[in-house]
């Protein structure tokens, strides 16, 4: 009897081991499902003004064990299970939801006023059917009930001569509903570059941009960093122990770490999408300015009249460039009229002259994402084929994360904003959109 009790005290040891080791393995990735619910739980409610976080979460096994709470200061908990892999979102006015342990130390959040924006009080369009019918579609008003739901459509805004044309809401959103960009954030960096650029606090082929770059990291340049060649070491798969995952949801300053990858590549040789290049050039700008955190608000927001815009920080203070810019669909708009007005606004040039045709024209370089040019994509790729054979040559666009576009075909005059929540779908139907449009004004 004794020795049963040995071998089942044993078995019980082993097993405790085992779960705990295993545990600690797959924390990483645990980590990486409780920092996207706290964060999502944080800023759905608080930026976004919405009480259903829920309907933001991804299709993952993990979700169902999820549990997220809110905190006394307006912010949120994530956890697995209540328990385990706890994470924290903290909110900050002006600057939104930051992970982190403890509360985040932010510099002060410039005022943004919207007189700016022309978009912002805009009376509400009167479409015409054809444009009407084409936005029907983009909402999927073709489909049955699930296929509509998965197809996901939030927002459509049409501008076209300048002024808003037509729009349209799902349930649930209005045109003061702030959405999240995710990648187009990465338009929006190239755009406030661009406005340094023309005050002269930055040129594109700075380089010796972090200290700690001694050996060939050194020669990276800005304009490297907005062209994704730099060639440091990255990985863009959200799975367990990616650069990408590790960056978002584990590391308190997200620029450190980036600049800590190693070179992969020769600087300027390979265009590798990473959503830390972008990331670590904000971290430099935010430095280089003293700006910190406030570096969107003062440079691109407070200019044009984006008072809705949130770009959260990581802890370190660090605007997450890549990925975290929250805004209306009409202060979305506005962002891709500013494009295809080449950065003339209220009667100010405010980026250089040739700025949206350096930032629009895709990258010679071997590369992994064929017509990705300078924080927006091209229609028209180097070798002179189209990436979308039913647009114009000229249009290019700024994408995100599950279904979110700007496309500015400036020959036409045109922006189309679309936003939505589509992680099921192949075809959010937005060139189609684009190209409906086109034909009907």
């Amino acid at each position: 009897m004794r020795i049963v009790r040995r071998v089942l005290a044993a078995v019980v040891v082993l097993v405790l081991v085992a779960v705990v080791g295993g545990y600690w393995y797959e924390r990483p990735l645990l980590l990486t499902g409780t920092g996207y619910a706290a964060h999502n739980a944080c800023a759905v409610e608080k930026v976004a003004g919405r009480s259903d976080p829920a309907t933001d979460l991804p299709p993952n096994p993990l979700v169902p064990y999820l549990r997220t709470a809110r905190t006394g200061d307006g912010g949120a908990k994530g956890s697995l299970l209540g328990v385990l892999a706890g994470q924290r979102a903290w909110y900050t006015d002006g600057f939104g939801c930051t992970l982190a342990a403890d509360r985040p130390h932010l510099s002060p959040a410039t005022r943004v006023a919207p007189g700016a924006n022309p978009f912002t009080a805009a009376a509400a369009p009167s479409p015409s059917p054809a444009v009407r019918t084409a936005i029907a579609r983009a909402f999927g008003d073709d489909l049955q009930a699930a296929g509509k739901e998965a197809l996901g459509t939030r927002a459509v805004v049409v501008v076209h001569g300048g002024k808003i044309v037509a729009e349209r809401y799902a349930d649930g959103f209005s045109a003061g509903t702030p959405q999240l960009g995710w990648s187009m954030s990465k338009s929006v960096t190239s755009l406030m570059v661009g406005m340094l650029v023309q005050q002269g606090k930055v040129s594109v082929g700075d380089d010796h941009l972090r200290p700690e770059w001694t050996d060939e990291r050194a020669g990276i340049t800005v304009q490297q960093l907005l062209q994704m060649t730099s060639g440091l070491s990255w990985d863009e798969t959200y799975d367990l122990g990616t650069p990408i995952t590790e960056m978002l949801y584990l590391q308190p300053d997200m620029g450190a770490f980036v600049a800590g990858r190693p070179a992969a590549h020769k600087p300027g040789s390979y265009l590798q999408y990473s959503s830390g290049s972008t990331t670590l050039l904000c971290s430099i700008l935010a430095a280089r300015t003293g700006a910190g955190a406030d570096l969107p608000r003062r440079e691109v927001f407070a200019p044009l009249g984006l008072s809705s815009a949130v770009l959260e920080p990581d802890a370190s203070g660090t605007p997450v460039c890549s990925s975290y810019l929250w805004a209306t669909p009409r202060d979305w708009a506005a962002i891709g009229q500013f494009a295809l007005q080449k950065g003339m606004w209220n009667g100010k040039q405010l980026l250089p002259p040739e700025w949206m045709r350096f930032s629009t024209t895709a990258v010679d370089r071997r590369t992994d994402e064929p017509g990705y040019a300078a924080g927006w994509y091209a229609n028209k790729l180097p070798n002179g084929s189209l990436v979308e054979s039913s647009l114009p040559a000229d249009a290019y666009f700024a994408e995100g994360h599950d279904g979110q576009w700007i496309v500015v075909v400036p020959s036409q005059d045109l922006v189309v904003v679309r936003l939505g929540f589509s992680p099921a779908v192949d075809d959010e139907r937005v060139v189609r959109l684009a190209a409906d449009l086109i034909a009907a004004l």
